[in-house]
């Protein structure tokens, strides 16, 4: 077990905290990064912030798993158990999460990409999930994230080619949501996120469980999910103060408290 700090996480003053990848030149997602990944979600879902930002180096978000660390059935299992934990614990985090990303999230790379709620990337930056030209698929999420976000038979054609999808291509076919200039990358994403944070954050909290819970059971299920959330949001004071706002000085007035 490294003593290295592989993941940083640094909480700022306008609500927004940055998760950091900080192994080395390609970020390569070994099993001890994807745990020091874990206990930095978590420690964000037992206290969470505005909203997050996760990012990587300047030209490799996160290049994927560590290779060396591939051999046989039971090896594959391990490396498995160790992502599904790690982005399955930042999926989880209540609030926006945006993936910033400057250069190429490839495999494990793209998957936690896919983990979070929203993409920012560089107008250089290419995505995807190359796992097939080694003989494998993914294993990190990408064969049920990806077609989540963009449609099976476009996600089935990204899989099985292998290939990487250019940042342009990205945002049109709803794989990214921002494209920037590569110098601009960390400070749009970090603004991006200053703007949630200063927005009521349990209720978009509650918006994306809605949302992402409501995905995985019928419509049926997923409008009792919903009802049970609106009635939920109704206690906090942001929804309070929204409500008065909007009857004494019309949308778009309110200042929220987080609360």
């Amino acid at each position: 077990m490294s003593s290295r700090a592989l993941v940083s996480v640094e909480r700022r003053a306008d609500g927004v905290a940055v998760v950091r990848l900080e192994n080395g030149k390609v970020n390569a997602l070994s099993t001890e990064v994807l745990r020091q990944l874990e206990g930095a979600a978590q420690a964000l879902i037992d206290s969470p912030p505005g909203a997050v930002v996760v990012t990587g180096g300047d030209r490799v978000f996160a290049a994927g798993a560590d290779i060396g660390e591939f051999d046989g059935p039971d090896e594959a299992r391990a490396v498995g158990t160790a992502f599904t934990r790690a982005l399955n614990t930042v999926a989880e985090i209540p609030r926006i999460v945006i993936a910033a990303i400057s250069g190429v999230a490839l495999g494990g790379g793209c998957e936690l990409a896919l983990a979070c709620d929203l993409r920012i990337v560089s107008d250089a930056a290419r995505l995807g999930q190359p796992e097939i030209l080694l003989g494998i698929i993914p294993g990190g999420g990408g064969t049920q994230r990806l077609p989540r976000l963009v449609g099976p038979a476009r996600a089935k054609e990204i899989i099985v080619s292998g290939r990487q999808v250019p940042a342009e291509e990205a945002l049109r076919i709803g794989l990214v949501d921002r494209v920037v200039p590569a110098d601009e990358v960390q400070e749009a994403a970090i603004a991006w996120a200053a703007e949630l944070a200063a927005g009521p954050v349990v209720a978009q909290g509650l918006a994306k469980r809605a949302i992402d819970r409501g995905l995985d059971v019928s419509l049926g299920s997923g409008l009792e999910l919903e009802q049970e959330l609106f009635a939920q949001v109704f206690a906090t004071d942001d929804a309070r103060i929204g409500v008065d706002s909007f009857r004494e000085h019309g949308p778009g007035k309110a200042t929220f408290t987080g609360r």
